[in-house]
């Protein structure tokens, strides 16, 4: 049966322009000295000493409970600090999962003793995670995982390999999804159990992945014989499928997705001159207008206590495309040649990006399973 798409209109708060205030004064302060470059990779770029200093404004966890680190504010008011974060290009690489993703999973599924240990740290900061979900020769069929954890004395004993694990050769740890038991017939998604897995254990080796830029923020990570206590264990064993599932609906709706390629557009467009290009840029303006307003509706929605993983990944889609577009739009529009000039300024940026928005598909599920979960949506299959 087919379900009803939703994006309802959402408005943000009285007081949220203030915190946009008090954001873009403290992004002018720090990000004095970024380059084009710098900013164009924002969400990837690893500097624990600016995450710090947004954890001290209360910026990371802002939905949180205070006993646990946060600071109780709606989730309205964080998505106004997420996209001047982004749209500024900050490098918000060392807090950015924790934030989206890990804090709310052990919110939501962890243990007492786990968010007390983690949360509080999390909101400061000082704790980096990514997230351990693809592996080699599995594809986008994440349920086809053989990543094992085997109950051994003391905890869980987990053996295989994650990949395009981003960040995890700077993080301290890796929320896994690892299968604990044998999936049950028919039932592919079963006997899978997620865990805290401190990458400083023995057992573990990250291997950095090269991109076409010569970077490596993307890794492998090979898991032989670690052991991982008991404790870190979330939620409840088997459950690991939902949980995950959960989790990716923070991932793939935020602005993240459609505002990666953002921080080149305001200054190409101070370079167009030619009104040929008005009806391109327009075209341009108006999809990341449209993407807003669903990335907005999608975050009432988590508001409210809502799981809108449909809605979720058609922001994903098509924010992709947007994120892909921008750089060959503006690359065609300044006639960039292939020539650097080295000094971290537009060209060297949209180098950059032309070399990077590829991977843009991957991240967060690739475009043919978000367009299978908005044909199951429409009951299209």
């Amino acid at each position: 049966m087919s379900q009803a798409f939703s994006f309802p209109p959402t408005g943000l708060p009285s007081e949220a322009e203030a915190l946009r205030r008090e954001v873009r004064g403290f992004l002018a302060e720090h990000g004095a000295r970024w380059t084009l470059v710098d900013r164009a990779h924002s969400w990837t770029k690893f500097d624990r000493g600016f995450s710090q200093a947004v954890g001290a404004r209360g910026w990371i966890g802002m939905t949180w409970p205070r006993e646990y680190g946060g600071h109780e504010r709606s989730a309205l008011e964080r998505y106004v600090v997420l996209e001047e974060m982004l749209a500024a290009g900050a490098p918000v690489g060392a807090h950015w999962f924790g934030d989206r993703q890990s804090g709310p999973l052990l919110l939501r599924s962890g243990t007492e003793e786990q968010r007390r240990a983690f949360l509080p740290r999390i909101a400061a900061g000082e704790l980096s995670f990514c997230i351990g979900l693809s592996e080699p020769d599995s594809g986008s069929d994440l349920a086809s995982l053989r990543t094992r954890a085997v109950r051994v004395e003391g905890g869980w004993q987990i053996d295989g390999t994650k990949v395009w694990t981003t960040n995890a050769h700077a993080s301290d740890y890796m929320i896994g999804l690892v299968r604990t038991a044998p999936a049950a017939e028919g039932a592919r998604q079963s006997g899978l159990s997620q865990f805290l897995i401190d990458l400083t254990l023995p057992g573990i080796s990250i291997k950095p992945i090269a991109d076409l830029t010569g970077e490596a923020h993307f890794n492998e990570v090979h898991f032989d014989g670690t052991i991982v206590p008991e404790t870190m264990l979330i939620g409840r064993e088997g459950e690991g499928w939902a949980q995950a599932n959960a989790e990716l609906a923070y991932e793939r709706s935020g602005p993240d997705r459609y505002l990666s390629s953002f921080p080149v557009l305001q200054p190409a467009l101070d370079r167009l001159d030619d009104s040929s290009a008005d009806r391109a840029i327009g075209s341009l303006v108006a999809r990341y207008a449209t993407l807003r307003g669903m990335s907005l509706a999608v975050a009432g929605m988590l508001e409210q206590g809502l799981t809108p993983l449909q809605e979720a990944a058609l922001v994903k889609d098509l924010g992709v495309d947007l994120e892909q577009e921008t750089p060959a739009l503006l690359n065609d529009l300044l006639d960039c040649g292939p020539g650097l000039p080295g000094d971290g300024g537009l060209e060297d940026a949209l180098a950059f990006l032309t070399q990077t928005t590829p991977t843009f598909s991957l991240r967060g599920g690739t475009r043919e399973i978000m367009r299978g979960m908005t044909a199951r949506g429409l009951g299209l299959r």
